[in-house]
């Protein structure tokens, strides 16, 4: 499977070293799962999209530190994209700003939660079990770095796992696109530099917490794999459409 990555922002240069850039590290998290996979990364922040839909399999939004509403040309050309790809029943995913995205793309609200900042590991309970969820586990605990939260839900979206924190957390669109509003291609060391990082720009109070719940361990390749067998079933499906 050729999976093309929309990527929509650049890790800080003063995290690149060590933790690489958005594109190797969904590569990395993929990899584990799905060792054959190819990839082609588009930077859509840069105002490069695809020709068409047709070059990959399936396709993947990342992250951002921009907002879906921020009113940016390449974000309104992404949306479009996310519309033209719904059109042609082609697997999506999205992953934080790409989950906020495609809500928005497909008639959902997005906004700045007044809850604030999400930091460190989230924790998540599935309420909708699938069949691609395998193995299943009722929890669904993954690393989050956000203020922007879905709040509205587009008419085609199903909440598959929740929480008080964030009640739109993994969404299902019919059977070809899927988004989660944690990383499931971050990993604890990078989330805890991240959170340094902006320490002088987030509450206290959210930031010690944050970094407190970094000794929990992230479901990030359970996340991954459910990603994976999503991803194959519904490029199968679109291959014989």
């Amino acid at each position: 499977m050729k999976i093309g990555i929309l990527q929509c922002d650049d890790v800080h240069d003063r995290l690149q070293p060590a933790h690489g850039n958005y594109p190797q590290m969904f590569a990395d998290a993929l990899r584990l799962v799905l060792p054959d996979c190819g990839l082609s990364v588009f930077r859509v922040l840069d105002g490069e999209l695809p020709d068409t839909v047709d070059v990959c399999d399936a396709w993947l939004i990342t992250g951002s530190k921009f907002g879906v509403n921020d009113g940016l040309p390449w974000i309104d050309a992404l949306c479009g994209f996310v519309r033209t790809l719904w059109q042609q029943h082609r697997p999506l995913l999205g992953v934080c700003f790409g989950h906020q995205l495609m809500a928005k793309a497909l008639g959902g609200t997005v906004m700045k939660s007044e809850k604030g900042w999400g930091v460190g590991l989230s924790f998540n309970q599935v309420i909708e079990r699938k069949p691609w969820m395998q193995p299943f586990q009722s929890n669904l605990d993954l690393l989050v770095s956000h203020q922007d939260q879905v709040v509205m839900l587009p008419p085609q979206g199903e909440v598959l796992a929740s929480s008080e924190f964030c009640p739109y957390y993994l969404i299902q669109y019919g059977d070809c696109f899927l988004s989660v509003q944690g990383h499931p291609e971050f990993c604890s060391d990078y989330c805890r530099a991240l959170i340094e990082m902006r320490a002088a720009a987030l509450p206290a109070a959210r930031v010690r917490a944050g970094l407190a719940s970094l000794s929990a361990a992230p479901d990030s390749r359970l996340m991954m794999q459910w990603i994976v067998q999503f991803m194959q079933a519904a490029a199968e499906r679109a291959v014989s459409v």
